[in-house]
């Protein structure tokens, strides 16, 4: 059997049984890239090494290094907090606050489960104590992670941008971050209309809002918080829901930290993973005890999943098995055709399986056409980076289990069926739909 055809279906082995045991895609990469590697394509040991993403995994240990410092002194509670006042006591704006919040955490760095994590139960929260749909309010949440997440310093961000730039191809990190926010912002819209945000307009609560997790109605799964207390009525809030808080140094050194990370990487153009490490350092230095158990909190599962991922893409080049798809996809002979295929396969394998893993996948597939210059680069990358993504709403993706095991109020069973329908729904339109408006058009 040929090198190209066992790397083929190594990689299907790779995403059906992690979609189906709980086993770590990346570890399951690495095991492939080795027994494939050595065995089948002939590679040593320390060739496959070569493909291994030592500046990716750099990047990723230090930027959620610092955002788990930024998640203990209580920045992103800050953060939450703010953007909640900023409503107003308009029932009609607390979705939209939770999409943008969510968004801003996954744009600063925070890995999309733990960005949804922390604010699914705040959130919904709200949605029981408002009479807010929860569904709307929980997909909103997940798009507004969804929206954020593509920008150059943002896991997925980084992670495409890095294949894309490898890969030599047209690199826009700006246009793939912007057209995933419009995207996911488009569908925010579509969300508030039809499942009921027009009725919650000229609504308004008398008092600040609360943001705390631990009052919600039911306990929630995202690991800290007593069980709650009794619940309120909907215009009764507790002292301590709109009793101030201050602003500590810790914080306040945590925010200027972030700018910081992001004007020296997007502006001075250093490299962010060395950056953000030596920004979390500093913030470390100044609580080294309050923050000895960050480094615990770093995403290791996330860093395991990438770098393996990358390295058996590296031995699907080094067999020739990019070349060898790419050179059937182009046999269909019709672009735009292709670049519709391969957003389905994004979206549809997504939906049960790791988006970043998936993202990385479907770019590499992509390069022999892309490379070819029949069909714009940015657009398709932008199409699979949407594709790939907007389908976590699925129940079966990380983002859409804590949606539903934080709803309040509600017949589980039958918002995982409201849930599971929405994600269906999703899954079929929303390739189809990045396809139409970033490729389509020829304007990327």
């Amino acid at each position: 059997m040929s090198p190209e055809i066992v790397t083929i279906l190594a990689l299907v082995a790779i995403f059906a049984i992690a979609s189906f045991l709980p086993i770590n895609m990346g570890a399951l990469a690495f095991v492939a890239a080795f027994l494939v590697g050595t065995l089948s394509v002939g590679l040593s040991t320390d060739a496959i090494l070569t493909g291994f993403p030592a500046e990716l995994v750099v990047t990723l240990i230090g930027v959620t290094y610092l955002f788990a410092i930024a998640q203990n002194n209580g920045t992103v509670d800050l953060l939450v907090r703010g953007a909640v006042r900023l409503v107003g006591g308009y029932v009609a704006a607390i979705p939209w606050v939770m999409f943008a919040v969510t968004a801003l955490l996954t744009a600063i760095g925070a890995l999309s489960p733990a960005a949804v994590a922390i604010v699914a139960p705040i959130a919904l929260g709200f949605a029981a104590r408002y009479d807010i749909n929860p569904l709307l309010m929980g997909m909103m949440v997940v798009h507004g992670a969804q929206g954020g997440g593509f920008s150059p310093i943002s896991v997925y961000g980084i992670t495409v941008n890095e294949i894309v730039e490898q890969e030599g191809l047209t690199s826009s990190p700006i246009t793939v971050f912007l057209g995933s926010l419009f995207f996911n912002i488009a569908i925010g819209v579509v969300l508030f209309v039809v499942f009921g945000g027009r009725k919650l307009i000229g609504r308004r609560v008398s008092a600040e809002v609360p943001v705390h997790a631990e009052h919600a109605e039911e306990p929630v799964v995202t690991g800290h918080g007593a069980p709650p207390g009794p619940a309120v009525g909907p215009d009764e809030l507790r002292d301590d829901d709109t009793a101030p808080r201050r602003v500590t140094l810790d914080q306040v050194l945590t925010l200027v930290g972030l700018v910081t990370v992001a004007v020296l990487a997007l502006v001075f153009d250093l490299d962010i993973g060395f950056v953000s490490i030596t920004v979390a350092t500093v913030l470390a230095l100044f609580a080294a005890a309050r923050h000895k158990g960050a480094v615990s909190q770093i995403s290791w599962s996330t860093v395991l999943l990438i770098a393996g991922v990358l390295t058996f893409v590296f031995v699907l080049q080094e067999a020739g098995t990019i070349d060898y798809v790419g050179e059937a996809v182009i046999g269909l002979g019709i672009p735009l055709l292709i670049a519709l295929l391969l957003c389905y396969i994004g979206g549809v394998v997504s939906a049960f399986a790791s988006s970043t893993a998936i993202i990385g996948v479907a770019i590499a597939l992509a390069v022999p056409f892309l490379q070819s210059g029949d069909i714009g680069a940015v657009g398709v990358v932008v199409a699979l980076s949407v594709a790939s993504t907007i389908v976590d709403v699925s129940p079966f993706s990380t983002n859409g289990a804590l949606v539903l095991a934080n709803a309040q109020g509600v017949d589980r069973d039958r918002f995982y069926k409201q849930m599971l329908g929405y994600a269906g729904v999703v899954v079929v339109a929303g390739p189809l739909l990045a396809w139409l408006v970033f490729v389509v058009p020829g304007w990327l």
